[in-house]
Protein backbone atom coordinates (compact mmCIF):
# COMPACT_ATOMS: atom_id res chain seq x y z
CA UNK A 1 0.00 0.00 0.00
CA UNK A 2 1.28 3.46 -0.94
CA UNK A 3 0.07 6.89 0.15
CA UNK A 4 -0.43 9.89 -2.16
CA UNK A 5 -2.01 13.34 -2.20
CA UNK A 6 -3.36 15.81 -4.72
CA UNK A 7 -4.83 19.31 -4.51
CA UNK A 8 -8.54 19.87 -5.00
CA UNK A 9 -9.99 23.32 -5.63
CA UNK A 10 -13.31 24.74 -4.57
CA UNK A 11 -14.77 28.21 -4.14
CA UNK A 12 -12.87 29.00 -0.94
CA UNK A 13 -9.44 27.73 -1.88
CA UNK A 14 -7.36 24.61 -2.35
CA UNK A 15 -7.53 21.53 -0.15
CA UNK A 16 -5.42 18.38 0.00
CA UNK A 17 -7.01 15.04 -0.79
CA UNK A 18 -5.28 11.89 0.44
CA UNK A 19 -5.49 8.49 -1.25
CA UNK A 20 -3.95 5.04 -0.91
CA UNK A 21 -3.07 2.65 -3.72
CA UNK A 22 -2.66 -1.10 -4.01
CA UNK A 23 -1.23 -3.16 -6.85
CA UNK A 24 0.56 -2.22 -10.05
CA UNK A 25 -0.04 1.40 -11.19
CA UNK A 26 0.66 0.25 -14.76
CA UNK A 27 -2.17 -2.29 -14.69
CA UNK A 28 -4.70 -1.87 -17.48
CA UNK A 29 -7.53 -2.09 -14.93
CA UNK A 30 -8.05 0.55 -12.23
CA UNK A 31 -10.56 0.33 -9.39
CA UNK A 32 -11.52 3.36 -7.30
CA UNK A 33 -13.14 2.46 -3.97
CA UNK A 34 -14.89 5.21 -2.00
CA UNK A 35 -16.14 4.99 1.58
CA UNK A 36 -19.32 6.06 3.34
CA UNK A 37 -20.26 9.33 5.02
CA UNK A 38 -18.19 9.09 8.22
CA UNK A 39 -15.67 6.50 7.11
CA UNK A 40 -12.29 6.58 5.36
CA UNK A 41 -10.11 4.84 2.79
CA UNK A 42 -8.91 2.16 5.20
CA UNK A 43 -12.32 0.48 5.03
CA UNK A 44 -11.03 -0.90 1.72
CA UNK A 45 -7.65 -2.19 2.90
CA UNK A 46 -8.95 -5.76 2.72
CA UNK A 47 -10.52 -5.29 -0.72
CA UNK A 48 -7.42 -3.48 -1.98
CA UNK A 49 -5.18 -6.31 -0.88
CA UNK A 50 -7.53 -8.90 -2.41
CA UNK A 51 -7.75 -7.16 -5.80
CA UNK A 52 -4.13 -5.99 -6.01
CA UNK A 53 -2.74 -8.97 -7.99
CA UNK A 54 -5.03 -8.08 -10.91
CA UNK A 55 -5.97 -4.42 -10.44
CA UNK A 56 -4.57 -1.04 -9.51
CA UNK A 57 -6.80 -0.14 -6.56
CA UNK A 58 -7.17 3.49 -5.49
CA UNK A 59 -8.87 4.39 -2.20
CA UNK A 60 -9.33 8.11 -1.45
CA UNK A 61 -10.21 9.84 1.79
CA UNK A 62 -13.05 12.15 0.78
CA UNK A 63 -12.30 15.69 1.97
CA UNK A 64 -13.11 16.13 5.66
CA UNK A 65 -12.30 12.48 6.41
CA UNK A 66 -9.25 10.38 7.15
CA UNK A 67 -5.99 12.09 6.22
CA UNK A 68 -7.56 14.59 3.81
CA UNK A 69 -7.93 18.26 4.75
CA UNK A 70 -10.93 19.65 6.58
CA UNK A 71 -12.59 22.42 4.58
CA UNK A 72 -12.30 25.93 5.98
CA UNK A 73 -15.80 26.87 4.85
CA UNK A 74 -17.95 24.17 6.43
CA UNK A 75 -20.90 24.84 4.12
CA UNK A 76 -18.78 23.56 1.21
CA UNK A 77 -19.19 19.92 2.27
CA UNK A 78 -21.41 18.22 -0.28
CA UNK A 79 -21.55 16.30 -3.53
CA UNK A 80 -20.42 19.12 -5.84
CA UNK A 81 -16.97 19.29 -4.20
CA UNK A 82 -16.78 15.49 -3.85
CA UNK A 83 -17.51 15.02 -7.56
CA UNK A 84 -14.96 17.67 -8.50
CA UNK A 85 -12.28 16.02 -6.36
CA UNK A 86 -12.97 12.57 -7.79
CA UNK A 87 -12.80 13.93 -11.34
CA UNK A 88 -9.39 15.38 -10.40
CA UNK A 89 -8.33 12.01 -9.03
CA UNK A 90 -9.30 10.19 -12.23
CA UNK A 91 -7.42 12.78 -14.27
CA UNK A 92 -4.37 12.38 -12.04
CA UNK A 93 -4.38 8.63 -12.62
CA UNK A 94 -4.14 9.21 -16.40
CA UNK A 95 -6.51 6.38 -17.27
CA UNK A 96 -9.33 6.26 -19.79
CA UNK A 97 -11.70 4.24 -17.62
CA UNK A 98 -12.10 3.05 -14.04
CA UNK A 99 -14.24 0.55 -12.18
CA UNK A 100 -15.99 2.09 -9.18
CA UNK A 101 -16.81 0.53 -5.81
CA UNK A 102 -18.75 2.82 -3.51
CA UNK A 103 -20.27 2.30 -0.08
CA UNK A 104 -23.27 4.50 0.73
CA UNK A 105 -22.00 8.06 0.04
CA UNK A 106 -19.27 6.56 -2.14
CA UNK A 107 -21.95 4.74 -4.11
CA UNK A 108 -23.87 7.97 -4.65
CA UNK A 109 -20.71 9.69 -5.89
CA UNK A 110 -20.15 6.81 -8.30
CA UNK A 111 -23.75 6.91 -9.48
CA UNK A 112 -23.54 10.65 -10.14
CA UNK A 113 -20.25 10.32 -12.03
CA UNK A 114 -21.55 7.39 -14.08
CA UNK A 115 -24.66 9.38 -15.03
CA UNK A 116 -22.68 12.04 -16.89
CA UNK A 117 -21.97 12.07 -20.60
CA UNK A 118 -18.63 10.47 -21.54
CA UNK A 119 -18.25 9.08 -18.02
CA UNK A 120 -15.04 7.10 -17.43
CA UNK A 121 -16.89 4.66 -15.14
CA UNK A 122 -16.67 1.24 -16.81
CA UNK A 123 -18.37 -0.84 -14.11
CA UNK A 124 -20.19 0.30 -10.98
CA UNK A 125 -20.47 -1.53 -7.65
CA UNK A 126 -22.92 0.18 -5.29
CA UNK A 127 -22.89 -0.93 -1.67
CA UNK A 128 -26.19 -0.47 0.14
CA UNK A 129 -27.55 2.73 -1.32
CA UNK A 130 -30.04 3.22 -4.10
CA UNK A 131 -32.18 5.51 -6.18
CA UNK A 132 -34.31 6.56 -3.21
CA UNK A 133 -33.31 7.16 0.42
CA UNK A 134 -35.92 7.47 3.15
CA UNK A 135 -35.97 10.25 5.72
CA UNK A 136 -36.32 7.57 8.40
CA UNK A 137 -32.91 6.05 7.60
CA UNK A 138 -31.28 9.48 7.35
CA UNK A 139 -32.67 10.43 10.76
CA UNK A 140 -30.99 7.35 12.22
CA UNK A 141 -27.64 8.43 10.77
CA UNK A 142 -28.15 11.96 12.06
CA UNK A 143 -28.33 10.65 15.63
CA UNK A 144 -24.60 9.91 15.74
CA UNK A 145 -22.96 11.74 12.80
CA UNK A 146 -21.17 14.86 14.00
CA UNK A 147 -21.59 14.20 17.72
CA UNK A 148 -17.79 14.56 18.13
CA UNK A 149 -17.16 12.14 21.03
CA UNK A 150 -13.75 11.74 22.63
CA UNK A 151 -12.11 8.68 24.16
CA UNK A 152 -9.44 8.25 26.80
CA UNK A 153 -8.10 5.03 25.27
CA UNK A 154 -8.43 2.90 22.15
CA UNK A 155 -10.55 0.25 23.84
CA UNK A 156 -13.17 2.88 24.62
CA UNK A 157 -13.08 3.99 20.98
CA UNK A 158 -13.45 0.40 19.79
CA UNK A 159 -16.57 0.00 21.94
CA UNK A 160 -18.01 3.08 20.22
CA UNK A 161 -17.41 1.59 16.77
CA UNK A 162 -18.79 -1.81 17.75
CA UNK A 163 -21.98 -0.12 18.98
CA UNK A 164 -22.50 2.40 16.19
CA UNK A 165 -21.39 0.21 13.28
CA UNK A 166 -22.80 -3.14 14.37
CA UNK A 167 -24.96 -3.11 11.22
CA UNK A 168 -21.79 -3.59 9.14
CA UNK A 169 -22.08 -7.29 9.96
CA UNK A 170 -19.86 -9.85 11.66
CA UNK A 171 -16.29 -8.59 11.96
CA UNK A 172 -13.38 -10.29 13.70
CA UNK A 173 -11.66 -8.69 16.68
CA UNK A 174 -8.77 -7.90 14.35
CA UNK A 175 -11.07 -6.11 11.91
CA UNK A 176 -12.75 -4.07 14.64
CA UNK A 177 -9.32 -3.04 15.91
CA UNK A 178 -8.25 -2.17 12.35
CA UNK A 179 -11.32 0.04 11.96
CA UNK A 180 -10.67 1.71 15.30
CA UNK A 181 -6.98 2.44 14.77
CA UNK A 182 -7.64 4.06 11.40
CA UNK A 183 -10.73 6.01 12.48
CA UNK A 184 -9.36 8.06 15.39
CA UNK A 185 -6.50 10.42 16.11
CA UNK A 186 -4.94 11.63 19.35
CA UNK A 187 -5.25 15.39 19.83
CA UNK A 188 -2.94 17.76 21.69
CA UNK A 189 -4.75 17.01 24.98
CA UNK A 190 -3.95 13.31 24.60
CA UNK A 191 -7.50 12.13 23.96
CA UNK A 192 -8.73 10.21 20.93
CA UNK A 193 -11.24 11.82 18.56
CA UNK A 194 -12.98 10.65 15.41
CA UNK A 195 -10.99 11.15 12.23
CA UNK A 196 -13.54 13.28 10.42
CA UNK A 197 -14.72 16.87 10.57
CA UNK A 198 -17.91 17.05 12.67
CA UNK A 199 -19.11 19.70 10.21
CA UNK A 200 -19.89 17.00 7.63
CA UNK A 201 -23.09 16.57 9.68
CA UNK A 202 -24.25 20.06 8.69
CA UNK A 203 -26.18 18.46 5.83
CA UNK A 204 -28.53 17.05 8.48
CA UNK A 205 -28.82 20.30 10.43
CA UNK A 206 -29.19 22.95 7.73
CA UNK A 207 -32.74 21.95 6.73
CA UNK A 208 -35.42 19.40 7.63
CA UNK A 209 -34.51 15.82 6.73
CA UNK A 210 -36.66 14.54 3.89
CA UNK A 211 -36.69 11.59 1.50
CA UNK A 212 -33.98 11.83 -1.18
CA UNK A 213 -34.78 10.96 -4.79
CA UNK A 214 -31.71 10.10 -6.89
CA UNK A 215 -33.65 8.55 -9.77
CA UNK A 216 -32.60 11.38 -12.11
CA UNK A 217 -29.01 10.15 -11.86
CA UNK A 218 -29.86 6.47 -11.61
CA UNK A 219 -31.79 6.41 -14.88
CA UNK A 220 -28.84 7.95 -16.73
CA UNK A 221 -26.36 5.25 -15.68
CA UNK A 222 -25.57 2.92 -18.60
CA UNK A 223 -22.61 0.84 -17.38
CA UNK A 224 -22.85 -2.67 -15.85
CA UNK A 225 -23.95 -2.50 -12.20
CA UNK A 226 -23.61 -4.73 -9.16
CA UNK A 227 -25.89 -3.67 -6.31
CA UNK A 228 -25.01 -4.99 -2.84
CA UNK A 229 -27.57 -4.92 -0.05
CA UNK A 230 -27.45 -5.82 3.61
CA UNK A 231 -30.40 -8.09 4.40
CA UNK A 232 -31.39 -5.85 7.34
CA UNK A 233 -30.69 -2.51 5.66
CA UNK A 234 -33.04 0.37 6.43
CA UNK A 235 -31.30 2.67 3.95
CA UNK A 236 -31.83 0.37 0.95
CA UNK A 237 -35.26 -1.29 1.35
CA UNK A 238 -36.25 -4.15 -0.94
CA UNK A 239 -38.92 -2.11 -2.73
CA UNK A 240 -36.19 0.31 -3.84
CA UNK A 241 -34.07 -2.60 -5.08
CA UNK A 242 -37.08 -3.97 -6.97
CA UNK A 243 -37.67 -0.63 -8.69
CA UNK A 244 -34.00 -0.31 -9.61
CA UNK A 245 -34.04 -3.84 -11.03
CA UNK A 246 -37.19 -3.07 -13.01
CA UNK A 247 -35.57 -0.01 -14.59
CA UNK A 248 -32.26 -1.82 -15.22
CA UNK A 249 -32.96 -5.55 -15.69
CA UNK A 250 -29.30 -6.37 -16.38
CA UNK A 251 -28.25 -5.12 -12.93
CA UNK A 252 -26.85 -7.84 -10.68
CA UNK A 253 -28.05 -7.89 -7.07
CA UNK A 254 -26.37 -9.59 -4.10
CA UNK A 255 -27.76 -9.59 -0.57
CA UNK A 256 -25.54 -10.37 2.43
CA UNK A 257 -27.27 -11.95 5.40
CA UNK A 258 -26.62 -10.59 8.87
CA UNK A 259 -25.75 -7.09 7.65
CA UNK A 260 -27.66 -3.84 7.77
CA UNK A 261 -26.26 -0.57 6.47
CA UNK A 262 -23.75 -1.19 5.11
CA UNK A 263 -21.99 -4.53 4.48
CA UNK A 264 -18.35 -4.19 5.55
CA UNK A 265 -16.72 -5.65 2.38
CA UNK A 266 -13.84 -6.99 4.47
CA UNK A 267 -14.46 -10.75 4.25
CA UNK A 268 -13.40 -13.12 1.47
CA UNK A 269 -17.09 -13.76 0.74
CA UNK A 270 -17.71 -10.08 0.08
CA UNK A 271 -14.50 -9.33 -1.80
CA UNK A 272 -14.78 -12.42 -4.04
CA UNK A 273 -18.23 -11.39 -5.26
CA UNK A 274 -16.88 -7.96 -6.20
CA UNK A 275 -13.86 -9.43 -7.98
CA UNK A 276 -16.01 -11.92 -9.89
CA UNK A 277 -18.20 -9.06 -11.16
CA UNK A 278 -15.22 -6.92 -12.15
CA UNK A 279 -13.56 -9.88 -13.88
CA UNK A 280 -16.55 -10.58 -16.13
Amino acid sequence: MNKHQFLGLWLNGFHQVNYFTWGNPNSDRTVIAVHGLTRNAHDFDFLGRYLSPSYHVVCPDIVGRGDSDWLKNKTDYGYPVYLSDMACLIARLSVNSVDWVGTSMGGIIGMMLAAHTNSPIRKLVINDVGSHITAHSLNRLAQYVGTDPQFDHLQQAEEYFRNNYSTFGALSDEQWRHMTIHSVFKNSQGVYKLKYDPAIANVFNSKPIMDVDLSYFWLKVNCPILLIRGSNSDLLPRNTVNWMKMTKPSMQVVEFEGCGHAPHLMSDEHTKIIKDFLDE
